[in-house]
């Protein structure tokens, strides 16, 4: 009899449900079918069972945070069930411990967590039982039959165990001893709170911190533009004055000089250059690609793509969620017909047919072997769902994936860019841009929004002459950097650093480098915000006062680089194809630590915070059952005070008075510090706050507070004196 040991409950039933089964507690009894002569029993992990055990079960000593016991690392590593999974893992290792039990088939995850979570279980209960490994891309009923008629060997999939179990201990190491080393020396500093570090999630926020501080340190400065209105031979459009190659002007009197000389002269077209560029369909998604569109299109953080993802992958419409690649097989490739007849059928899709191509299967653009890695990139299957039955979620991601295989069967769509150089008067020159679709191709089926704004423009030839009929002056000034998005943080993650615009990522890093894997980043996304290192705002990005102080202590150590790190997940990615040691990994990540405590102990005297970080700064929650706050001014409302509610500026009296008044932390953009909100209260008006962004403008303002309404409004006057 053999013993399948699936990573989730939902798995458990999906793979039972192709056999005349039945269920029991904990398990499934699958009768004697042409694939288990004997019958089979399903049964579950529940996630991540098994966990590294805490530094005190190593040593009891290692339980108390101080410096005096770093580093932390033990000389074997040990897991431990994790207490709240106890019931399950009893049922397994009975399971497995069982005499009618002679095969165990590993049916986790088709990936280097999955291979962890059920290897590791299998340690626990000492298991010795021969086992295979089942290794599918989806869960559709024939998916699963095929991937039981050819299980791989236990040896097939050992490496990926060996990467992940390395990259589990690594990042104990890392996190357990630089969590503890910096927690305890900004203690010293005066702030009171965990702050967690991660071998990953550290570099992340460097990045995030970065656009943070080049926000905080623009200066914006204006400048003007001179657009002149053209009509020559009953054709207008318009352009803009240049100046060896630029079309901003920093002072504001040449640019009402040089439109004042070319009101109403003549205007030749000086010169036509036209240029046709083709644009290929983009690549299938892999979950990187698909979480930046998801984000991008429907605001969808990072996590919820994944897990709306992995719904739609447990009813088998949708192949295997975490893959990090943007390929598929020609084995694969082969499926396409008979998937695209199905999607053919319905409602929503039935508009795109017949398709332009009707196979891609000898077009190495999509179909290449060498490219695909553990999986083939994301793709609808063959069980098509009844799209009125989906939720509104899963309708929109199902709805990309679908897209993305329809438009790899469309021809190339074409652009004709177009830039216009006319002369006024013989001597200053205009610059006009514009774009014409020629061929829609594939845009028929995704319909991108452009990145540019260019106009069509008439058709025009050189030499044709004309008037100037209008020329204005254009004010504005220059933007700081903009936020990322949770959807460009992902695509930051995935090229270390290297910022793409480009959505197909063919430029990324040969290898596969980046800040974690496909299956993590969400995740790391997501302990960003819960351990209070960024805010989301808006689908927008914003280090907060505890990520800039950890940052600023970190400095320039190797924790902190995420090309440093990104390195280092390539070494794990050469563990699980066997080119590199686990043993040298750990030694290397060991010094690694050794010299962040030496380095970092030595240098913290030298630390140095701003004073609005400072007050900016909202210590952990305490253990404590009542918390103190400390009191910034009087309410406005009531007779309670205004104290730092974390979040938010809030009345004491909230809880005995129901007291709503309260002042936002975040006002486009900017952090308001505790100074001013003492300013605020006390003198009804703010310091000159510089940075406030709306709507991509930048400008500056004082606070003050509205006596009649209760409301923190905009003052432009001149500021409080500092």
């Amino acid at each position: 009899m053999k013993l399948i040991i699936a990573e989730k409950p939902d798995q458990g039933s999906t793979l039972a449900s192709i056999f005349k089964h039945k269920k029991q507690n904990g398990f499934i009894e699958i009768f004697p079918n042409e694939f288990f002569q004997n019958g089979a029993y399903i049964t579950w992990a529940i996630g991540h069972i098994c966990q590294l055990v805490p530094p005190e079960t190593y040593q009891p000593s290692w339980k108390k945070w101080s410096l005096d016991n770093l580093p932390i690392i033990p000389e074997q590593f040990e897991y431990e069930v994790t207490k709240d999974k106890a019931k399950q893992f009893a049922v397994i290792k009975k399971l497995v411990s069982n005499p009618a039990v002679t095969e165990i088939i590993h049916a986790g995850d088709a990936g280097r967590e999955g291979e962890l979570i059920i290897r590791n279980i299998l340690r626990l209960t000492k298991c010795q039982k021969p086992m295979k490994r089942l290794w599918i891309s989806s869960l559709t009923a024939n998916a699963i039959r095929e991937g039981f008629k050819k299980l791989l060997d236990e040896n097939d999939t050992r490496s990926l165990f060996f990467e992940a179990y390395t990259r589990a201990c690594a990042d104990w190491v890392v996190g357990m001893n630089a969590s503890r080393l910096y927690s305890l020396l900004l203690q010293k500093q005066g702030f009171s709170d965990v702050f967690s570090v991660g071998r990953v999630q550290t570099p992340t926020l460097a990045l995030i911190v970065k656009r943070e501080l080049e926000i905080e340190n623009f200066k914006s400065e204006p400048f003007w533009e001179v657009i002149a209105h053209f009509l020559i031979n009953e054709k207008k459009y318009v352009g803009k004055w240049q100046n060896d190659g630029e079309t901003r002007v920093n002072k504001k009197e040449l640019a009402e000089k040089v439109a004042a000389f070319c009101q109403g002269k003549p205007a030749e077209v000086a010169e036509v250059i036209s240029e046709r560029k083709e644009f290929f369909p983009p690549l299938l998604y892999n979950l990187s690609a698909l979480q930046a569109e998801a984000n991008k299109l429907f605001k969808f953080p990072p996590k919820k793509t994944l897990d709306v993802l992995q719904k739609l992958y447990q009813k088998g419409n949708v192949s295997y969620p975490r893959s990090d690649s943007r390929y598929v097989t020609k084995e694969e490739a082969g499926t396409f017909p008979d998937i695209l007849n199905k999607l053919s059928h319905l409602k929503d899709y039935e508009g795109f047919f017949p398709l332009p191509i009707s196979s891609i299967a000898d077009n190495k653009r999509y179909v290449n072997e060498k490219k695909v890695t553990d999986h083939y990139a994301i793709i609808p299957t063959e069980q098509i769902p009844n799209i009125g039955k989906l939720d509104q979620d899963e309708r929109k991601i199902y709805d990309l994936v679908v897209k993305s295989l329809l438009a790899i069967h469309y021809h190339k769509a074409i652009f004709e860019y177009t830039t216009v150089t006319t002369l006024v008067d013989g001597r200053a020159e205009f610059v006009s841009k514009g774009k014409v679709q020629i061929e829609e191709g594939w845009r028929k089926v995704l319909k991108p929004k452009d990145h540019d704004d260019d106009p069509a423009l008439p058709l025009l030839t050189k030499g044709e002459q004309g008037i100037t009929e209008k020329v204005e002056v254009k004010e504005s000034s220059t933007q700081p950097p903009k936020r990322y998005t949770e959807g460009q943080l992902i695509t930051l993650m995935k090229t270390a650093g290297k910022h793409i615009e480009d959505k197909e990522l063919e430029k990324i890093l040969a290898k596969t480098e980046g800040l974690g894997t496909e299956a993590t980043r969400a995740g790391i996304i997501t302990m960003l915000k819960d351990r209070h290192y960024i805010e989301v705002s808006k689908n927008l990005v914003y280090a907060t006062s505890k990520a800039k102080i950890l940052i600023g202590a970190i400095g320039q150590e190797i924790l902190a680089s995420p090309e440093m790190t990104a390195k280092w997940e390539q070494k794990l990615k050469e563990i699980s194809d066997g080119s590199a040691s686990p043993k040298q990994f750990m030694e290397q990540t060991k010094k690694m630590v050794m010299h962040l405590i030496s380095s970092s102990t030595g240098q913290a005297n030298n630390w140095s915070f701003s004073e609005e970080v400072r007050q900016n700064f909202t210590p952990g929650k305490k253990t404590t059952r009542s918390k103190s706050y400390m009191k910034l001014g009087p309410c406005k409302k009531c007779d309670g005070s205004i104290v730092d509610k974390g979040s938010f500026y809030g009345c004491s009296n909230y809880k005995n008075n129901q007291c709503d008044f309260t002042i936002s932390k975040k006002i486009l953009g900017k952090s308001i510090t505790q100074k001013n909100i003492k300013l605020l209260l006390k003198d009804g008006k703010t310091e000159l706050i510089e940075g406030f962004t709306n709507k991509d403008k930048s400008f500056n303002a004082c606070l003050f507070l509205d006596e009649k309404d209760k409301k923190v409004k905009f003052s432009f006057e001149e500021s409080v004196p500092k």
